[in-house]
């Protein structure tokens, strides 16, 4: 199921679509439930995961976000 939404993160909007399933995937982030995300800051994207990083989460708001996002859905 695809889901969009934002988070607020440092003071920061955080928007992030993401794709995940019922049951824990090989292809997962950490071999979980998200097999698809976007996160962006600004219309920029900071993160993006397509069954393995494209883009991976290099700044501290991105970090963060992930680390929210996977605590609550993966």
């Amino acid at each position: 199921m695809w889901e969009q939404d934002t988070l607020k993160v440092e003071d920061q909007v955080v928007s992030y679509s993401m794709k995940v399933f019922e049951e824990p995937s090989e292809y997962g982030i950490n071999q979980g439930r998200i097999s698809k995300l976007t996160l962006k800051n600004n219309n920029k994207v900071i993160a993006n995961y397509d069954r393995g990083w494209d883009m991976m989460p290099t700044s501290k708001l991105a970090n963060e976000a992930l680390e929210m996002i996977l605590d609550a859905r993966n």
